[in-house]
């Protein structure tokens, strides 16, 4: 089944919310440190997926830039925002920060090689062990992110549900339009520039900086973009060069 590992994981996050929910009795100096402790975590795993691309580092700031400016046009957080707030709505929640658990969340699960590796190993050779990896890291973050940020977190598994079983359904056709090649070098871009995004939620949370993360995931299709570019550039100058 190729969705097994996505279901589970989203299942995960969904167990830990309700658990987060009625884990009410941290007093705020705990939650306050919980909540410092994941965002350094975040910070830390954003770096080392950051420094992967060291070697592609101008399609990673290319891709940055040119996925900022067309994310502020479409003006994606805002719309992340607007569905989180009709979210609190419809469940009645009184925190006020279920749009800002749900975007964070969102970002958190879904921008990261684990989360498009996991799924590309469901699609390709329905293998779930990465996504039962991560169901577990999810699960159990979602318990501290629920108690700390509220409701919002638990509606982030229909990002990953939507997210990585996309990629799982549309994985076994991948290998017939991309070379193997291709792919890693596609996976070490895309885990550079989700590095660099992992790094701005970790600021985020922290409270350092209200950077706008949502607006840069448009830098993912640029960088894939770019990879592909440059890959045929350089297959075709190579064919030249061997032909004169």
């Amino acid at each position: 089944m190729v969705l097994f590992g996505t279901i589970v994981d989203a299942l995960a996050i969904i167990l830990g919310s309700f658990i987060g929910l009625f884990w009410r009795n941290i007093n705020e100096n705990m939650k306050s440190t919980i909540l410092q402790a994941l965002s350094i975590t975040v910070l830390v795993i954003g770096i080392d997926m950051a420094l992967e691309a060291n070697s592609i580092l101008i399609i990673v700031v290319a891709s940055l830039a040119l996925g900022s400016m067309l994310g502020e046009k479409w003006d994606i957080e805002d719309k992340m925002n607007h569905f989180g707030i009709w979210l609190e709505t419809k469940t009645g929640a009184t925190e006020g920060g279920a749009a800002a658990a749900f975007v964070t969340a969102t970002l958190v699960y879904v921008v990261g090689a684990v989360s498009i590796i996991g799924a590309l190993d469901s699609g390709l050779r329905n293998d779930h062990t990465v996504l039962l990896t991560k169901a577990l890291i999810d699960g159990v973050l979602a318990i501290f992110l629920t108690s700390t940020m509220g409701v919002g977190i638990m509606f982030s598994a229909i990002s990953v549900f939507l997210f990585q079983g996309a990629i799982a359904l549309s994985a076994s056709q991948i290998n017939r339009f991309i070379q193997p090649d291709l792919m890693d070098d596609i996976i070490i871009a895309i885990t550079g520039t989700g590095g660099v995004m992992i790094i701005a939620i970790g600021i985020r949370l922290l409270g350092l900086m209200n950077i706008r993360v949502a607006n840069m995931l448009p830098a993912i299709l640029f960088t894939v973009l770019f990879v592909v570019i440059q890959y045929y550039w350089e297959t075709i100058s190579l064919f030249f060069v061997q032909m004169f």
